[in-house]
């Protein structure tokens, strides 16, 4: 089964003059464009391919690899603002969607943004959200301590820094914990020091 928005592994059906078409489970088949197909690729062949919807809302592949994909969390530029909101880089060729009631401040252009990325459950369309509490909460009870663990710096607070862990929970470094300053959007590796009774990390 292919998962939007996610890198799969999917097997080769057949080519066709405009590239080759990969099994994609309840997606049905999915099509590899001709530029992006291997050299020597064949049917029954199992490709890594990271799977969206193009400008007319169809499912597509591409082996190239976005800078970030569902479920996570990114540091992303503005790269245009229409009228449905702002379009950010995220290394494909159609710019991701920041809807305006998505963002928690007016996003501009040539400005870089922290998002949570998400499939919308009606279009299946993947968009992005500024809005990082709707998607990210306190939860100690997927660590423990001691565990590594995988950063990305949201904000500096008088204490130190607050920052996502492993993309689902909120945690925060304080700055005798801190080695070297952090900036917004840097991604770290650190482990976890201690579960808070009041849930915090």
């Amino acid at each position: 089964m292919a998962d939007i928005g996610k890198t799969n592994h999917l097997t080769v059906m057949k080519t066709a003059p405009q590239g080759i078409y990969l099994q994609g489970g309840w997606l049905g088949e999915i099509l590899l464009p001709t530029r992006q197909v291997p050299e020597g690729t064949k049917p029954g062949d199992e490709l890594e391919v990271f799977i969206y919807l193009d400008s007319e809302d169809r499912y597509i592949a591409t082996t190239k690899s976005p800078k970030a994909q569902v479920g996570e969390v990114a540091f992303l530029k503005v790269v245009d603002v229409g009228n449905y909101g702002a379009f950010l880089d995220w290394g494909l060729p159609k710019d991701l969607l920041v809807p305006f009631n998505q963002q928690q401040i007016t996003m501009k252009e040539d400005k870089s943004y922290l998002v949570y990325l998400y499939s919308d459950d009606e279009t299946r369309r993947i968009a992005a959200s500024s809005k990082l509490n709707r998607f990210i909460k306190h939860l100690p009870q997927y660590f423990k301590q001691g565990e590594a663990v995988d950063l990305i710096i949201t904000d500096k607070t008088d204490i130190g820094y607050s920052a996502v862990i492993n993309n689902k929970s909120w945690g925060v470094l304080f700055f005798s914990d801190v080695v070297t300053p952090l900036r917004i959007g840097q991604k770290t590796k650190g482990f976890i020091k201690r579960l808070r009774d009041d849930g915090k990390i």
